[in-house]
């Protein structure tokens, strides 16, 4: 994928933010900008945010006359054994960096708010094809969470625009199929992965890694980057997931795929095909679970 770089937050693009916690403050800002002829802008997050997310709010001023972000970490995309409870929450600085970055209104529900009924007896939103192989296959009903908290979101937001970072791939093709699918009147853009300074693609969950796993998990990007070469070279694709499994593994990580796939679904390819492919990795590296991409562009 491409590389990013940049210092976020940037320096004071606006220092004045509301934040509202429930849907009838959200709605009444929404309605308030949309009485002005404003085009309305969203970025949804799970909060400890990064330059990544930052990045993204730029990106959705690019695309709009207003910014709404939303901080909420969704019960529903966690499975049993993962990292729910602990999972980073830090409002205080997600607000002062969203502030800085040009972000108009946060919005930052409670559980309550998303999910009236409880998240259990929620009801779901199920997007096939697309979310059923890697993280689907890995983490049952990962993506029916996901699908579901986005379409509330959206539901409640109603943007013109909502913009998602590349890195988490099959999210985002997830995404583009629900909007598609459910006729929603809603543009995603789709944002380049922003990287450290070794390649690690920027994550919140980067953060569980020492200081010497940070440094080493920058071969996941350089392993990535090698597979799109051995496409070009005509190496056959068994050779180049062999290749790269191995080169994670001698790198110390404990490695749940790395892959060659169709970039449009995310199927496996054809025999002998060699344009439109994306590769793919999840892996783990002391507590943190790694996930990347790197698009083959011949």
């Amino acid at each position: 994928m491409p590389c990013a770089a940049a210092s976020f937050p940037p320096p004071n693009i606006r220092s004045e933010m509301d934040t509202v916690t429930d849907a009838a403050g959200l709605r009444a800002r929404i309605r308030a900008w949309r009485g002005s002829g404003a085009r309305i802008g969203f970025v949804p997050t799970m909060g400890n945010l990064h330059a990544g997310h930052y990045s993204l709010v730029d990106i959705a001023r690019r695309h709009a006359d207003r910014v709404v972000a939303s901080v909420f970490v969704n019960p529903t995309q966690f499975g049993p054994r993962e990292d729910f409870a602990s999972y980073p929450r830090t409002l205080d600085e997600d607000r002062a960096g969203l502030a800085q970055a040009g972000c108009d209104l946060l919005f930052a529900p409670g559980i309550e708010d998303v999910y009236p009924y409880g998240a259990a007896a929620s009801a779901r939103v199920e997007v096939p094809v697309v979310s059923e192989d890697l993280e689907g296959a890995l983490r049952p009903g990962h993506f029916s969470g996901v699908a579901t908290v986005v379409t509330k979101l959206f539901n409640l937001v109603q943007p013109d625009s909502a913009v998602f970072g590349s890195k988490d791939y099959q999210q985002l093709l997830v995404i583009e199929r629900l909007v598609r699918d459910l006729a929603l009147p809603i543009e995603i853009v789709a944002a380049p992965t922003m990287r450290e300074a070794n390649g690690l693609a920027m994550s919140s969950r980067n953060q569980y890694l020492s200081a010497d796993e940070r440094e080493r998990a920058g071969i996941i990007h350089a392993t990535l980057a090698h597979m799109a070469r051995d496409v070009h070279a005509g190496k056959t694709l068994d050779e180049i997931e062999d290749t790269a499994k191995t080169a994670l593994e001698t790198g110390g990580l404990a490695v749940d795929y790395v892959q060659l796939r169709r970039a449009s679904d995310l199927r496996r390819p054809e025999p002998g095909q060699r344009t439109g492919l994306i590769a793919v990795a999840a892996a783990k590296l002391g507590r943190a679970r790694l996930i990347d991409n790197y698009l083959v562009d011949l």
